[in-house]
Formats: structure tokens, C-alpha cells, sequence
């Protein structure tokens, strides 16, 4: 099905189920325990050994001499693979990630050996016997170092630059000028889930358990990286703990975990440490960013610029698109964004919860409140005077699909009491608080992926749904549901979903948040094309209701069971959406609001109240998406006020690699959080008119809490993260 032009009425348009706030339907599995994760296929994995994969201890150079005579000795050992005796593989693909092929180390934490044996404690334990010599190199480890050699990346995913008007001198005329620096740290997903695999061959075919978001770039570089037809290779994710990115990439656990199961003629287990996932995985990269915006003196910006740097490895490294949304959010016709790429030789950067706007929007966001201060003007009417309808670099011939930003400014204001607020800085006391609120706007574009699914509806009229469509823990198996039950008259509880498994048609996969809308509508098309099969079947026409199990044409009525009939219905079809979706920008917006407290003594911040205004096209399930919402705002608090991996810059690695010493949100950090979903439809999304959603919540939250630190204390920092120490050392007010 192409989707080539604006959604008209269709049977999604009942919202019976699509739309309610229903509880996942795969709930019940997972606090049960019954819910599979790729470490825990056993029965289907007899007699498998365990994996254990040993990282790198250097940043950058070279393998100079490897012992592994002890390892191999030891208890239980089965196989320790080296660069000296594992197999060639491939490189040629984009996702391919090749194992053990050489004595160089690119980075620390790179596997450099991959020890197997009876037992995950045994392997543990041989794996600490394995010596490695290594002639270490100097590494480029400090952003702030290298940023003045950093060269424009590669177009791909990050445009390098763009130019609107011209910025030079539409900046020296305006009569207000703002010219800041801020800087973001490098930060970990630490998803609950670490990567994990289990490999299984039988003959040459291979079928592989593990974490990963997009099922086809999952098969595509396994299969690539071990040179094997890929209708040989099966995938299978159907439960994910926690990606935010860092499972959109092929690491060790996967290729090693095959490579060793092919050897060895018995199924392979590996799961990464929490340590491990921390160098050997992918990061958030830091980012410098400078934001310069002239304005007049009633705030209407003239001219905008957005400039960002980045580091990643030289080979294949790729920026972080952090001035990306300021292309998006605001109006001025002399423009200018530009991203930086600098070599590091840390572990490799890659795409984390809203990569871009995440970082970008923590200096944007904290910008617009520092010009309107300037200009002595509300923060939020500066955002709502600067309000555009179409994209502000390519003007009125590409218009938003739908924008409500101002309507969520102006909800977010009158609920948080945003009147109340007093504009002077260090002003409002409670006791030894110090009191502060603070504005963000929040923007995420709405990207779509080709997608299919296929239903099967039997003689007991029981539905189900099978896509490579994954769930990491948004609701993908309950969201799904609705729209299958939507479209076919039925119960939630009379459809059966079937995800992950490159056996089922391919879909989205869950990235971008372009998951439930893409994958959504290629459930939509499968659905249209059997309700039109059931139809034919039962001799109605084209206007048939399903409703309730039925399905009927005038006076005549007929279950979906007896249409079925004993061997069943079958669809699949696929949802395609060609140039239509470049012909409007689209984008989900958002306006977030807090307060904070911070301590006169100690500057200790503690969130008191946060609201999230958001709209984002059809809600699907407001229950599933007001969770992502609250865990985007959760993260963004982390980001603003704890989170940074520090580099150990003598050595070239993430040195709080664990959750002891990476401070993320726990529940004593969150306070009460609300979320409102304006009510919206996007007919140019797609044909169930959603957008994305679960990056949203994370964009901008940082910023309204360093606004509301900064309305507290009169202290602005543009370090992130907010620790109290910068706070003291850029002088609190005295108690």
C-alpha cells in the first residue's frame, strides 16, 4: 500500500481501541518472568557454552604479543579465539562489525580475545588468564583539543551545513546580540538489559537471539561480517530490556557468540558486563556548541546560528546532528547551522535517545531564555513570537503537516501557573531554598519507514499479527494489538502479536521514533487487505462494518470465525510511503515546564514539579505514551543535572563505567510529573494519522531545568551537568 497522499475517514477512525489507555498486553509475561530475553533461550539452546569476551586495555596501538596457553588449559575451556586463529570476515556493509582481524586497537574496551567454556563462571575465570602485551600509541581523548582540527563530516543521517539568508550580516545589524557557548558531556544509554546473544547453528543455518532494535540492519551486517547468505541467517529479538540506541549496532556478543557456536557444533551464550557495555558499545559523544541570535528589540529573531562539534573514531565516525532542530523550531531569515566532526580515539560514538535534539535543545533551549532576558520579555512569548508554519530554511513551499507549539506553550503556562513566576533571578526563598522556574520548547521530527506485517485470522476468529516489528519496552506488542483490533472489529484480547523474527515480514524495527506509527501502518495495510479478503469471502462489498467480532452488509451478519472457516484467512501486505512524506515537514512538538528548589548552603538542586505539554499527532495508547514521556523527562533530568561518562584522558576510556559511579535519576531524584497530550491528527503522517513519540520527552527537558536553576539563583552554568560544585565555584547567593 502506498501512502501517497493525505489520510481521508478510514476504520481507524473508530478510536474504540485505538486511542484507550490500555495496560500492555505483554505485561503479564514480563513480571512473570515468562518473557524470554535473548540470554534466556534454553530450550532451544541445549548444552550451550557460555562466551566471555575480553576487552582491550589500552586507547589506542597495538597487540604486540597474546598468552592464552593458561586460558586454554584452564577448567572447562572449550576455545579461546585470538586475531591469531579466528575466521576472516567481511566488511561490506554498512552494519558489518568485523572481530578479532587484526593487532591494531582502535579503542579501549575493543575485544582483543573471546574465551569459551563449560560455564559462564569458568570462562570468567579463564578469561583473566589470557596475557596481552600491547604497545600503546598517544590517543586523541579531549574534545577541547582537537576541536580546532575537527573537518566537516560526511553528509549522511547529519547534514554538515546549511544557510539560510545571510547570517553575517543579518547578526551585526541586529540591535540585540547573544553569543554563548555550551558544552555536553559524553553520556551512556545504561539500558536495564545488557547486549546479549545466543547463537544457534544447525547445519549452516544460524539463528541468532539477540538485542537489537532494527531486525534487518541486525541481519544485514551478521550476516555480511560472517560472509553467509542472508536467507541462512535468522534473528530474533522478541523482547528487548532497554535499548535508547545503543542496540541499533552489531557488537562482540553477537558475531563472536556465532563464530564460536559454528566451531564448536553447540549453541553459544554471551551477555556483556555492565563494565564491558560501557567501552566495547556505543556512547553519546560530547558536544561544544556556540548559539549566536541577533533580534530586534520586540524579540523577533533576524538571525540564528547553530554551530556544533563532536568527536568519533577517524573510520566510519559520524557527528552528532546537535544543531539539527535549530534548522526546525524558530523563525529568522538569516540562518546558519554547521556540524564539526573531530578524530577521537574513544570507544565509538553513536545514536542515543533523540540524538541531536537531546544535546542540541540543552543549549538552544537555554539560549532562547538567555536573549529573553536581553530583552527583558517572558521566555515564553519570546518562543511563541518566533513561531513559524513552515520550515524556516526552506519557507512557505514546505509548510508543517501540523504545529501546535504555541498550543503548547500557552496550555503548559496556564497549568503550571507559569503567571506566578517572578522574572528576577534569586528572588523567591523557602526556607533555605532558593525557588526558580524554568521553559523549554521540545521539537522531534517525524521520520516514517516502509513497513509490513501479516495477519492471519483462523476459524475460532482469533487474529495474528506477525512483523519483525521489535519491543523495547514501549509497548510495541499492546499498540499493535489496537490498531489490528481497530481494523478488524475485535477485542484486544482476541489478538495475538508475534515480533522480532526475521522470519515475519520486515518493518521499522524500533528507532528514530518512527516504530509505532510505521510499524502501526504497516499493520494498517495487512488489515485492509483482509478485511477486503473477508469481505469477498462473505459476498459483501467494499462497505462492510466489522464490528464486535462480525462482520456485516446491511441486514446480513456473519462472525469473522465462520467467514474463516476451519483453515483461515491470510494477509500480508506492506505500507510504502515514497516522496509524499518530503513533501511537508513533519514533527512532533512540545513545551516543558519546571520548578526546582536549590539549597542556599550546599546548591543542592532538587526537582519539585515538572509538565510536559505535547503534541504529537494520534495518540495511540495514552498510557503506553505517557510512559515514554515520563521516562524521556526522567532522562532529560539526568542529562541536566548527573549524567556524564568522564573520560579518563590518559588513557582513553569511560573510567565511571558502571552504575555505581554513572549517577542516573532513581526514584528520590523524580518528583511529581505530569504529561497532557493536546489533541491532534496528522493525515499527512500516515493513514493512522500518529506521529512519533518516544523521543519527544527528552527534548528540551534539560534546558527547562537549568532555566528554572538559573531563575532560582542568578547562577547560569553552560557546563553540563548542573553539579553543585560549578554551582558553588560560579559563586550561590549567600544564605
Amino acid at each position: 500500500m502506498d501512502f501517497n497522499a493525505p489520510a481521508t475517514a478510514n476504520p481507524s477512525d473508530r478510536m474504540r481501541v485505538i486511542g484507550q489507555p490500555l495496560d500492555r498486553v505483554d505485561g503479564p509475561l514480563k513480571v512473570s518472568g515468562r518473557a524470554h530475553y535473548s540470554y534466556e533461550y534454553h530450550e532451544e539452546a541445549p548444552n550451550a557454552a557460555y562466551g566471555w569476551l575480553v576487552g582491550a586495555e589500552i586507547g589506542k596501538g597495538k597487540i604486540a604479543g597474546i598468552d592464552t596457553a593458561a586460558a586454554e588449559a584452564a577448567p572447562g575451556v572449550l576455545l579461546v579465539l585470538t586475531h591469531r586463529n579466528a575466521p576472516a570476515q567481511g566488511k561490506d556493509s554498512d552494519y558489518a562489525a568485523p572481530q578479532l582481524q587484526g593487532t591494531e586497537v582502535l579503542h579501549h574496551g575493543q575485544a582483543v580475545a573471546f574465551v569459551v567454556a563449560e560455564s559462564l563462571e569458568q570462562a570468567r575465570a579463564a578469561a583473566r588468564l589470557v596475557k596481552v602485551d600491547y604497545a600503546a600509541e598517544p590517543g586523541r581523548y579531549d574534545l577541547a583539543q582537537e576541536r580546532s582540527r575537527a573537518v566537516a563530516p560526511e553528509p549522511g543521517m547529519v547534514k554538515p551545513e546549511t544557510r539560510a539568508g545571510d547570517f553575517d550580516a543579518g547578526f551585526a545589524a541586529a540591535p540585540v546580540q547573544l553569543d554563548v557557548t555550551y558544552t555536553t558531556p559524553d553520556q551512556s544509554h545504561a539500558m536495564m538489559e545488557p547486549h546479549a546473544s545466543t547463537a544457534v547453528w544447525e547445519g549452516d543455518e544460524l539463528t541468532l537471539y539477540t538485542s537489537h532494535q532494527i531486525l534487518h540492519w541486525a541481519a544485514e551486517g551478521v550476516a555480511a561480517t560472517l560472509q553467509m547468505p542472508p536467507e541462512k541467517l535468522r534473528v530474533v529479538s522478541r523482547y528487548i530490556g532497554g535499548g535508547f540506541g545503543s542496540k541499533l549496532v552489531v557488537y562482540g556478543d553477537a558475531v563472536l557468540s556465532a563464530l564460536a557456536a559454528r566451531q564448536l557444533r553447540r549453541p553459544v551464550k554471551v551477555a556483556l558486563t555492565r563494565q564491558q557495555i560501557f567501552n566495547h558499545t556505543t556512547h553519546r559523544p560530547a558536544t561544544i556548541q556556540r548559539l549566536r541570535i541577533g533580534a530586534d528589540a520586540e524579540g523577533r529573531i533576524a538571525a540564528i546560528a547553530h554551530e556544533s562539534w563532536s568527536g568519533d573514531q577517524e573510520s566510519g565516525g559520524t557527528a552528532e546532528g546537535a544543531a539539527s532542530q535549530t534548522r526546525l523550531l524558530y523563525a529568522g531569515k538569516d540562518r546558519l547551522t554547521r556540524h564539526r566532526l573531530a578524530t577521537l580515539d574513544l570507544p565509538f560514538a553513536g545514536a542515543m535517545r533523540a540524538p541531536g535534539e537531546a544535546v542540541g535543545l540543552l543549549a538552544l533551549e537555554c539560549a532562547m531564555d538567555e536573549l529573553a532576558e536581553k530583552l527583558g520579555m517572558d521566555p515564553v512569548e519570546l518562543r511563541i513570537r518566533n513561531d513559524v508554519a513552515y520550515n524556516p530554511e526552506e519557507g512557505p513551499s514546505k509548510p508543517y503537516s501540523t504545529r501546535k507549539l504555541v498550543e503548547c506553550l500557552r496550555e503548559g503556562a496556564r497549568r503550571f501557573g507559569w503567571d506566578a513566576r517572578n522574572p528576577r533571578p534569586a528572588q523567591v526563598r523557602d526556607g533555605r531554598w532558593l525557588v526558580g522556574l524554568g521553559v523549554a520548547a521540545a521539537v522531534r521530527p517525524n521520520p516514517v519507514m516502509d513497513s509490513g506485517a501479516r495477519l492471519h485470522l483462523d476459524g475460532q476468529g482469533r487474529l495474528t499479527v506477525e512483523t519483525q516489528m521489535t519491543d523495547i519496552g514501549t509497548g510495541s506488542y499492546t499498540i499493535l494489538a489496537q490498531v489490528a483490533a481497530e481494523m478488524l472489529g475485535l477485542e484486544v484480547g482476541a489478538v495475538t502479536v508475534k515480533l522480532g523474527d526475521t522470519r515475519f515480514p520486515q518493518a521499522s524495527g524500533s528507532g528514530g521514533s518512527w516504530g509505532a506509527n510505521s510499524s502501526g501502518a504497516g499493520v494498517y495495510a495487512a488489515a485492509m487487505k483482509l478485511r477486503g479478503i473477508v469481505a469477498q469471502r462473505a459476498g459483501f462489498n467494499d462497505e462492510a462494518v466489522f464490528e464486535d467480532g462480525t462482520v456485516r452488509s446491511g441486514q446480513r451478519s456473519l462472525t469473522l470465525a465462520e467467514v474463516a472457516g476451519e483453515a483461515g484467512l491470510s494477509a500480508e501486505a506492506e505500507i510504502t510511503f515514497g516522496d509524499f512524506s518530503k513533501q511537508y515537514e513533519q514533527a512532533g512538538f512540545g513545551a516543558h515546564f519546571c520548578e526546582v528548589r536549590v539549597d542556599v548552603e550546599t546548591a543542592e538542586i532538587r526537582i519539585r514539579r515538572m509538565l510536559s505539554v505535547a503534541a504529537a499527532g494520534r495518540v495511540l495508547n495514552p498510557k503506553t505514551a505517557r510512559s515514554q514521556c515520563l521516562g524521556g523527562m526522567t532522562m532529560g533530568i539526568g542529562a541536566a543535572l548527573m549524567e556524564e561518562a568522564v573520560v579518563d584522558k590518559r588513557h582513553g576510556l569511560f573510567i565511571n563505567h558502571d552504575l555505581a559511579e554513572y549517577q542516573v535519576p532513581v526514584h528520590a531524584d523524580i518528583p511529581h510529573m505530569d504529561v497532557v497530550f493536546l489533541e491532534e491528527e496528522d493525515d499527512k503522517s500516515s493513514p493512522i494519522k500518529a506521529k512519533g513519540i518516544g523521543e519527544l520527552g527528552i527534548c528540551g527537558v534539560g534546558a527547562a531545568v537549568a532555566n528554572a536553576v538559573y531563575n532560582a539563583t542568578g547562577v547560569r552554568i553552560r557546563d553540563y551537568p548542573l553539579t553543585l560544585d560549578k554551582l558553588l565555584k560560579a559563586g550561590m547567593p549567600q544564605a
